[in-house]
């Protein structure tokens, strides 16, 4: 019954979406859009075709551990490393001036002072999906844009999971060794990975490179191989396979192969977007539809200036600098994990957590229609801005 039931959601998921995605390109909006209408329309919020949309949710990572993994295969570790050491302080800068003004908004519109703390922190994050979602695939890349971007997403997911590890690693000095061994597990992966890259993938591709089918296989294999690893030693599936990614970036079919995942990604995009609409409850969130309303155009306004004056103090110019600061824009997937955490943890009620998700959707929702009618982007309904 339940096989019968997840193919009945994957038809009505991905028939609603289309036809949603039909309606917003006639209508020239973006077509992420469409897929986080859809899941507010269909999710059990709404009309309740899908009753418990937590599944799909947790389906949908695949998506956006392969969205890590072909960002990855496109980043030789020396560039990693020059890219981390340019824009590290920036990141940190950033994030405290985002983490101070967004927690004194929530404590002014009346939430308790770890609640806003906790707000400002799970808000401070930018959204890796959105942001490479909606950057063209050439600047992504090849240009300085991306590979800009990349790295400040990057920093900020291991901020995010520093401070899920301080959320719920206890007391101090066991809250230390486990960020001094967060540290240590992600250069004994890198390492590793790359050695096995280096002694046994490679060879197999080129001893079997003519098996189209089995090069898919064994690049979907690695990728998820190496999310798997990571999770299993304590760190996330994303940062697995972004690791898995990189160590495979010197091989000589990296780009090849990252052509034939990009289908199989969005895939599972789709079901991720749809997952947040289907998971937005409008109905309880109008006990914070003000303060909601409120942070998320702070976030849109603050968030694009706080990040062109990071990146200007680096020698980056003021276009590319605010062009960059607009596209990282907005709230974070993380944001989402960071709230559900503390939520568990008791530092937060449901009324501070439904703030964050709403926030969440409404910087999603904004921050996509600045970037589409503002910049290129592969999604466009204009041919002037489309770009893939």
């Amino acid at each position: 019954m339940a096989f019968q039931n997840i193919i009945f959601e994957f038809v009505l998921i991905f028939a609603g979406a289309a036809i949603f995605a039909t309606l917003f390109l006639y209508l020239k909006q973006p077509v992420i859009l469409a897929y986080i209408g859809f899941g507010i329309v269909a999710g059990p919020w709404g009309l309740g075709f899908i009753k418990e949309p937590e599944h799909i949710e947790k389906l949908s990572h695949v998506g956006v551990i392969l969205l890590l993994y072909l960002l990855g295969l496109n980043l030789r570790p020396d560039r990693l490393f020059h890219l981390f050491s340019k824009t590290a302080v920036v990141t940190a800068l950033t994030s405290l001036v985002f983490l101070v003004i967004i927690s004194t908004a929530a404590f002014a519109l009346g939430f308790a002072v770890i609640e806003s703390v906790i707000i400002g922190a799970a808000l401070m994050f930018s959204s890796t999906i959105i942001s490479l979602k909606l950057i063209p695939t050439t600047a992504l890349h090849h240009k300085h844009t991306g590979e800009m971007m990349t790295s400040v997403l990057l920093m900020q997911d291991v901020i995010a999971i520093i401070l899920i590890l301080m959320l719920t690693g206890g007391q101090g000095e066991d809250v230390m060794f486990a960020i001094v061994m967060l540290f240590i597990k992600l250069v004994l992966l890198a390492v590793v990975a790359y050695g096995f890259v280096k002694f046994v993938v490679n060879n197999l591709f080129l001893r079997f490179d003519i098996i189209k089918e089995y090069t898919f296989l064994l690049a979907l294999g690695w990728g998820l191989f190496g999310a798997g690893a990571a999770e299993f030693i304590g760190l996330s599936y994303e940062m697995g396979a972004f690791i898995a990614g990189v160590a495979f970036a010197s091989s000589p079919v990296a780009m090849a192969v990252a052509e034939t995942l990009k289908p199989l990604r969005d895939f599972f995009l789709i079901l991720f977007f749809f997952s947040i609409g289907a998971q937005f409850n409008y109905l309880v969130t109008q006990d914070v539809l003000l303060a909601g309303a409120v942070i998320s155009v702070m976030i849109i306004v603050v968030k694009p200036f706080v990040f062109k004056q990071g990146f200007q103090l680096i020698g980056e110019n003021k276009t590319f600098s605010m062009e960059l600061g607009v596209r990282l824009g907005q709230g974070s997937e993380f944001s989402l994990l960071v709230a559900y955490s503390a939520l568990a943890l008791g530092l937060i009620d449901m009324r501070a957590s439904y703030l964050i998700q709403m926030v969440v959707i409404i910087t999603f929702v904004l921050s996509t229609y600045w970037v589409v009618f503002r910049y290129r982007t592969p999604i466009s309904s204009t041919d002037r801005n489309r770009m893939d």
